[in-house]
């Protein structure tokens, strides 16, 4: 992308909270990215950043080999803040020095202000005490020169320190997560006070500055997309139609196992409203001729990718070929994609994507939604036009209701899922609570139960509810629902859905569950 003028370098140390920053650096208006620290010096080189955020991290800067800013940024002169091992890793580097801590701090803490600073200008004043998150078990012991303590913690006799000539500034404590109630305050104040940015940064922005890049980078090629029905997607293709008109085709493939009124109202909203070239491809009985006798969550999805893949490209020979693949590849999947060590990471479960057909179709990939977090893409989609309805959909897997069907999927127990999942979004959304909720659906399970209806005996399937509350999707607790909601519910599908006699409601949390069942 070309990036803005005005920027924030975020040098990640493998902090699990990293992506928190971004996102509060951003909610101050300034576009801000992400870089491990073995490659934040290239990142430094091509942003021209005007700051510098230091994450937190696993290691400790006592150990042969933890991580270390890279000295171009120290030399640069631009303003840097540090949090937790940011903190000891700029007071290590500079001269101070760091001990192991004995007990740690670990949770809510009380800092006291003890001086003034720039960092808090505006937001907390001498000899004020406030609440803030801690987690750490090493602390800084002897500052570096030039600098001065501004805070301390019971934990912590140097919890925030200030060189206001050079503008580096270092908290112990995390000022990214809710639970430091002024955290967003404060990083917004090193942006735009510190830093002197102006906070203009706005979806318009990046939708005028994407349209220009995605323009020079396709010039008068093609552009193939795949269309999901989801909101990744959709952005993507409504964004690249407004940048290259009738240079973009989409391809829809219709599994057969998208949620009730789905496949039509995709086809409705990008062929007739947008009109947007459309290829519409129903390939139900293919995949579930190919899903049947398959039970194993994983050798779903991989069918389901592959049969995609190869329907996909089919149909791109069909209207021939394209250049360029659009894809709606999201800010956390590039994060997450790169461990800050280079390692490897756990596959939980393998996600559905067209990964693969680039080098398959000798394609160019065209990825506009790179630089964003999920709900940035909503805010874009609104920003396109898109119906606020549309844009505001719960995440759907693309492998769609066959991994809310443990065991066999069949044309059936689809339909019957379809139906019941179809009742519980409508009370959701009657109660009003469809946006209160991050994703709520139904799970066909491969267990039947006896019932009793009409004083006869009933022997068919159980049906279990999911909703959860979520600000990522990383984590994710259940929704709690008002006392009379579910037993409504409940009483509707036994009633109105043939094929189900009985109804559970799954209150795991994420971890350790996850928030899909397989």
């Amino acid at each position: 992308m070309t990036h803005p003028t005005d920027s924030i370098l975020i040098v990640d140390f493998g902090s699990q909270v990293t992506q928190l920053i971004a996102r509060r650096v951003r909610e101050a208006g300034v576009y801000s990215e992400i870089a491990p620290f073995t490659t934040a010096d290239a990142a430094f080189a091509r942003m021209a950043p005007k700051g510098v955020i230091l994450s937190g991290s696993p290691a400790s800067v006592l150990t042969d080999g933890s991580p270390r800013i890279p000295q171009a940024i120290l030399d640069s002169g631009v303003p840097i803040l540090g949090i937790c091992y940011g903190q000891q890793v700029l007071m290590h580097q500079l001269g101070g020095s760091v001990t192991l801590g004995e007990s740690g701090e670990f949770g809510h803490a009380v800092i006291e202000v003890t001086d003034d600073c720039a960092l808090f200008d505006g937001v907390w004043q001498l000899g004020e005490s406030h609440t803030v998150w801690m987690s750490h078990g090493d602390k800084v012991t002897a500052l570096a020169p030039g600098f001065r303590p501004v805070a301390v913690s019971p934990g912590s006799p140097i919890a925030v320190v200030a060189d206001d000539t050079r503008k580096y500034y270092a908290t112990q404590f995390h000022m990214e997560v809710a639970h430091t109630p002024d955290g967003a305050k404060l990083i917004a104040n090193f942006a735009r006070h510190v830093c002197g940015l102006s906070g203009d940064w706005t979806m318009a922005e990046f939708r005028a500055a994407k349209i220009a890049e995605i323009r020079q980078q396709v010039g008068t090629g093609r552009v193939i997309c795949g269309l999901s029905g989801g909101v990744d997607s959709s952005v993507v293709a409504v964004l690249i139609h407004e940048a290259i008109g009738e240079q973009l085709t989409c391809v829809y493939v219709d599994h057969g196992l998208m949620r009730a009124g789905e496949s039509e109202q995709v086809v409705t909203l990008f062929r007739n409203h947008y009109n947007i070239p459309l290829v519409h491809v129903d390939a139900e009985a293919t995949f579930l001729a190919g899903l049947a006798g398959i039970t194993d969550p994983e050798a779903k999805r991989k069918f389901i990718g592959g049969a995609f893949i190869d329907i996909f490209e089919a149909e791109a020979k069909k209207v021939g070929g394209a250049d360029f693949l659009a894809q709606g590849t999201l800010y956390p999947d590039v994060i997450e994609s790169v461990s800050f060590t280079g390692g490897p990471s756990v596959t939980i479960k393998s996600h559905h994507n067209v990964g693969g057909l680039p080098d398959r179709m000798n394609m160019q990939l065209v990825e506009p939604l790179r630089e964003l977090f999920k709900d940035e893409v909503r805010a874009l989609g609104v920003e396109l036009g898109l119906p606020p309805a549309f844009v505001g959909r719960h995440p759907f897997p693309g492998p769609g209701l066959a991994i809310r069907i443990p065991g066999e999927v069949t044309k059936e127990r689809c339909d019957i899922l379809r139906k019941a999942d179809a009742i519980y979004l409508e009370e959701i959304r009657k109660a009003g609570l469809y946006d209160t909720i991050w994703q709520a659906f139904a799970v066909l399970l491969p267990v039947r139960s006896v019932g009793v209806m009409g004083d006869g005996r009933t022997y068919d399937n159980v049906l279990a509810l999911r909703a959860v509350t979520s600000t990522d999707g990383m984590t994710a607790e259940a929704f709690q629902f008002p006392g009379d909601f579910l037993p409504r519910v409940a009483t509707r599908i036994v009633n109105e859905v043939k094929g189900i006699n009985r109804v559970t409601y799954d209150y795991t949390s994420k971890p350790p569950g996850t928030i899909e069942w397989e």
